[in-house]
């Protein structure tokens, strides 16, 4: 297949260059045979070694520059202009010893380079195996090819490179496809000139079937193999294009760049999360439940609709929060062909039937959300440990952009469409690593330095007051709703559809500030003027980082600290569900917000500043605030999946509509920043916040609860239960009892569930996996650094070695030098 343009921010391609097409081991292999065959043919076979050159006539000048040899002379002045080491003019012997250098020889004849690949592809039609990537070889030394009768004659030259051209078209018809385009890719060759040996590859290859009459049951099979192959390929084409959202990513990669596309890719990681936890509680949760459906104590309340924003109501009394499931074993009994109910004992742990399937439900529950949280956390760790990995190398901005211009292109992109989505794809992070390099650090005196750190200081000063301020105001005014609920419960009954209404306002309240606040922020940003754009970035997302935390950490303790130690006064009869309708309500008006700010933020301010100031310049993607939205969005999710199972799908729906409105909103009203940088960091940044204050507080919270908070007596699954973490407790002692064989289980789960050492323990586990990955890229990081000191240190001593030579060899040179050595002749 050929490569296409991948925008995982995971992939290595997006964060550390292009791997070098270059097979080093190959083209040593090739250019020993091509020393072979030049001297088999009567090329020069002399040793390249630092000896005495008596004769005059080699050393001569005007020997160097004969009418014959305009042509190299020419060629050779143009090299001296850009090659410091060739400003004089040196010796023939040092001219040979330079040439046997090996940074200096190779890709300098065009016959060599056809040769080489020619070898190549011999060894591919032998071998048919894929070519392996250029890590896994060592960097092997680069034999010369000067001075082997490459340079010889111009016509003899010709006449070899038309024999090799030949013949590697020869070779290239006899490979397949997929070689071949390998091949090709390969090749340090200009794309006239691989299209041209591709042009010819095929013509010969037509010309060779249309020309030999094949029996009728050859072309039968041949026609066969091409249909298949044809039908293979298409097959592949069509499963790339399943992928989702991929020609939507490569329009956002191509006009934005790769800052704007890491939000869409978190967007689709954060998806998949989500779309993993509702398969897992879906399955082991609300399928049973909804297959077996409880009796229901009183009558359900009608729909009116404020459902679909208060998530009471209607809904209270369904599969989607905790209270609708029950604490007995689910099972069908041996006489019942329909299957019933089998109630077992309150706590769940007994199962009355002898024979038939049977369902232990709060066993179920607890384990499918301990599970999926450490499935979840196992993922993340690996991914953020991968992550880590591949960004934080060390590359070469130069090397990458040599490389992304002469190696990034797919040759097999033929639609205009596809072909215009490259280019747009390719320049942009052409811009991008331009803006790296070209970025320069100013710098700056002290009383600048002293300004600019009092502006800092003033920023964030004027962020951390504006974010205490916003976070002791949602305490209070939660305080306040709590106090509501206390004398609702107390005075008579109101409407129920007016009390729904007004839990409404602590969401709206925290969503109001969540939208408001960032703009401070941003404001604080424009006062400190950052030099780099990712530094702004990096910036912006502390900032965000830290109100989202604290909005959070204020909301947590309302819902574990007041609502779950005072249901009770507040006349709760199932306060996990209320939490769960709290969270329902939270996540929803975070959506509507988002859109209010797409609407208000990016398409009313276009059309304003279009009609009314009459500019062109429509609004930046705001990639902090968009990016900490999403990672607020999802911690709500995990932490709600225990009170509402059906949390995950809500956050499905939610994020599959806001691509296509942030993507839709991006591509109408929002521009190119106007100063491209590349975050290389990222992808690498996103995952370790959705791990560390996302998932790691979520996780915490969901803990918590269920090993310390006392469940609801009238509802759940663990309803007459001290903790939610004694259904594991009881239903291992009824294994044991039942089966003292199982003791060993008993044993087990008292060590590894009912200890906190072990939690502590495997916690410790994944953050030393993460260190040490970390402090693994450190050190490839240190020796990657003195690889390069040492290749700097080496060019200076090829530097200082030919001059060396060169002066050695002027001496020699000196009249009592060639008497001395010619008394030394007689």
């Amino acid at each position: 297949m050929a490569r296409n343009v991948n925008f995982d921010l995971n992939h290595p391609l997006m964060e550390a260059g292009l791997e070098s097409p270059v097979d080093e081991e190959g083209v040593h292999d090739s250019f020993s045979r091509l020393i072979a065959e030049q001297s088999r043919t009567g090329g020069s076979t002399d040793a390249f070694e630092l000896q005495r050159l008596d004769e005059e006539d080699r050393d001569d000048v005007g020997y160097l520059s004969s009418p014959g040899r305009e042509s190299r002379g020419r060629r050779e002045a143009d090299e001296r202009q850009g090659d410091p080491l060739l400003g004089e003019r040196w010796s023939s012997a040092t001219m040979r010893i330079l040439s046997s250098m090996p940074s200096r020889t190779i890709g300098r004849s065009r016959g060599a380079i056809i040769s080489q690949y020619y070898n190549r592809t011999m060894q591919l039609r032998r071998r048919r195996q894929s070519r392996p990537a250029i890590r896994d070889f060592s960097r092997s030394a680069r034999p010369s090819i000067r001075g082997y009768g490459i340079e010889g004659d111009g016509t003899d030259a010709e006449d070899a490179e038309a024999s090799k051209r030949e013949r590697l078209v020869n070779n290239l018809q006899n490979l397949s496809v997929s070689d071949r385009v390998r091949m090709l890719r390969a090749m340090p060759l200009s794309v006239a000139e691989k299209s041209e040996l591709r042009r010819l590859a095929l013509q010969k290859e037509k010309r060779t079937i249309s020309g030999s009459q094949l029996p009728c049951c050859s072309q039968l099979k041949y026609y066969i193999i091409i249909g298949a192959r044809q039908s293979w390929y298409s097959w592949l084409s069509f499963l790339h294009s399943l992928q989702l959202w991929q020609v939507a990513l490569k329009r956002v990669s191509g006009r934005f760049g790769t800052g704007v596309l890491s939000y869409f890719l978190f967007l689709k990681t954060l998806l998949f999360f989500n779309f993993f936890l509702f398969l897992v509680t879906g399955a082991f949760m609300v399928l049973p439940q909804a297959v077996h459906p409880p009796a229901l104590t009183g009558g359900r309340s009608s729909f009116s609709g404020l459902e679909l924003l208060t998530g009471a109501g209607y809904f209270s009394d369904t599969v989607m929060y905790y209270g609708h499931y029950c604490n007995y074993t689910l099972s069908r009994s041996c006489g019942d062909a329909d299957g019933g109910q089998n109630v077992s004992l309150s706590n769940g742990t007994s199962v009355d039937s002898d024979c038939g399937l049977s369902y232990n439900m709060p066993l179920a529950y607890f384990f499918t959300i301990g599970v999926s949280f450490f499935i979840t956390c196992i993922i993340l760790v690996y991914s953020m440990s991968k992550s880590f990995r591949q960004s934080f190398r060390i590359d070469k901005s130069h090397s990458i952009l040599a490389m992304k211009v002469l190696c990034s292109w797919d040759f097999k992109v033929i639609k205009k469409t596809s072909v215009k989505l490259m280019s747009e794809n390719i320049c942009t992070q052409l811009k991008e690593l331009l803006a790296e390099v070209n970025h320069k650090h100013v710098k700056k005196t002290v009383g600048q330095n002293l300004w600019r750190l009092m502006v800092h200081g003033l920023a964030w000063a004027i962020c951390i007051a504006s974010t205490a301020a916003c976070v002791l105001a949602i305490y209070f005014f939660s305080g306040h709703m709590h106090e509501n609920l206390l004398r609702s419960s107390r005075s008579a009954p109101q409407s129920p559809l007016l009390t729904e209404a007004r839990l409404l306002a602590l969401p709206v309240v925290v969503s109001l500030i969540n939208l408001l606040l960032p703009g401070l922020f941003n404001l604080a940003a424009w006062m400190e003027d950052y030099d780099s754009p990712s530094v702004r970035t990096y910036v912006a997302i502390g900032r965000n980082l830290m109100l989202k935390v604290s909005v959070l950490g204020v909301l947590c303790y309302h819902w574990l600290g007041r609502v779950a130690n005072d249901h009770n006064n507040i006349e709760l009869k199932c306060w996990e569900s209320f939490v769960g309708q709290e969270l329902y309500r939270f996540l929803l008006m975070e959506f509507i917000f988002t859109l209010l700010d797409t609407l208000f933020g990016e398409f009313l301010w276009r059309l304003f500043s279009e009609k009314v100031l009459k500019r062109r310049r429509k609004p930046v993607f705001d990639i902090a605030r968009n990016v900490l939205e999403l990672i607020y969005g999802q911690t709500l999710a995990w932490l709600g999946v225990l009170f509402s199972p059906l949390l995950p799908a809500v956050q499905i729906f939610k994020l599959l509509l806001l691509f296509y409105i942030k993507m839709s909103s991006v591509m109408m009203n929002c521009q190119a920043p106007r100063n491209p940088y590349r975050v290389s960091q990222m992808t690498t940044v996103f995952i370790t916040l959705l791990c560390f204050p996302s998932f790691l507080g979520a996780s915490v919270c969901v803990t918590y609860t269920m090993w310390s908070l006392t469940p609801s007596s009238s509802c759940g699954p663990f309803r007459e239960l001290k903790t939610m973490f004694q259904a594991g407790k009881r239903w291992v002692e009824a294994l044991e009892k039942d089966n003292p064989n199982l003791s060993w289980l008993a044993r087990a789960h008292s060590y590894l569930v009912e200890n906190p050492f072990f939690l502590f323990v495997g916690a410790g586990i994944f953050l030393i996996v993460i260190y040490f990955h970390s402090q693994v890229v450190d050190g490839q990081r240190k020796i990657i650094g003195l690889l390069q000191e040492q290749i700097e240190n080496e060019g200076e001593d090829k530097k200082f070695l030919i001059t060396r030579l060169q002066s050695i060899h002027e001496q020699k040179r000196t009249p009592a030098g060639r008497l001395a050595s010619q008394d030394s002749r007689r």
